[in-house]
């Protein structure tokens, strides 16, 4: 894991200062960026793969240009997703460029026999915490069996577990087995996306279950109280966090609106925040009512 300079951590502090001054999140700590829409895996609940033989990803420089907007802004937290990004060829030329950034990286995969197919002793040299997908969904169950040799790379390992609602008595298996392992876990939902099968859970159930299951297993779930607790509101989005899609646009204020407004590629990330229409938006999500 990285070590980052204590003026990136003040500037932050900041940021969350002037956040708190102007009553709304202005500047966001946590950018969700995906690196592609293809990979090998047609999960039910997921939207990407219905594009992925013909989506064509964005130029290497493009994306470069994309972490540098980034690193200029307030992020502290960039996760590399997808689709899958173990599937770009120029996967280790961006963990490499993103390693000079004043962030900490996640990387999310759900790849099956990782350590065949790709070097990962070596991405692992610029990946501060590598999320596993393993679940249902994905199919790949069996990977709960490898999780030791996951460790082995270098970085933090956390098992993403998407819980559908037909898996949710099967959560707790899965923990005990990441606390066996001495890794960690996210749990989430299975939000339902556009053009999905819908298989969010009783929300309710997931509350009680997920905070029992940190109570039980405590330190082994990373997924704060706060998520189990908002996902039973009418509204709990939160423009501390964005999302840059595949093609460099931003959704914003959140995904569930489906609005993409400035490509990163070629327009400030800051100024857009803090520009009337960011102001607007944000406030367009604090009045959302879609739970």
């Amino acid at each position: 894991m990285r070590k980052l300079p204590k003026k990136r951590f003040l500037e932050v502090a900041g940021y969350i200062l002037r956040n708190k001054m102007a009553r709304e999140a202005i500047y966001p700590f946590y950018s969700s960026f995906k690196l592609t829409r293809r990979c090998n895996f047609t999960c039910s609940f997921c939207n990407c793969w219905h594009v992925k033989n013909k989506w064509i990803d964005m130029p290497t420089e493009d994306v470069k240009a994309v972490l540098d907007n980034l690193a200029r802004s307030s992020v502290i937290v960039c996760s590399f997703e997808g689709g899958d990004p173990l599937v770009r060829d120029d996967i280790l030329e961006l963990l490499k460029y993103q390693y000079e950034k004043p962030w900490y990286l996640l990387f999310t995969t759900s790849e099956r026999d990782m350590q065949e197919r790709y070097p990962m002793p070596e991405y692992g040299k610029y990946i501060d915490f590598l999320h596993i997908s393993i679940d249902e969904g994905h199919k790949n169950l069996d990977m709960y069996d490898e999780l030791e040799e996951y460790t082995k790379w270098g970085s933090i390992v956390t098992v993403q577990i998407v819980v559908t609602k037909n898996d949710i008595g099967a959560l707790e298996q899965k923990i005990k087995r990441c606390q066996d392992a001495g890794v960690k876990a996210v749990v989430m939902c299975a939000v339902h996306l556009k053009n999905t099968k819908d298989h969010l859970p009783d929300l309710w159930q997931m509350s009680r279950v997920g905070l029992a299951m940190k109570k039980k297993y405590p330190g082994v779930i990373i997924s704060p109280d706060g998520y189990f607790n908002r996902i039973t509101w009418d509204h709990g989005c939160d423009s501390s966090s964005i999302i840059v899609d595949a093609d460099g646009f931003l959704w914003y204020p959140c995904r569930v609106l489906e609005e993409k407004t400035i490509n990163l590629i070629d327009s400030d990330l800051m100024s857009y925040l803090e520009s009337e229409d960011g102001h607007e938006r944000r406030g367009r999500m604090a009045a959302c009512d879609i739970q």
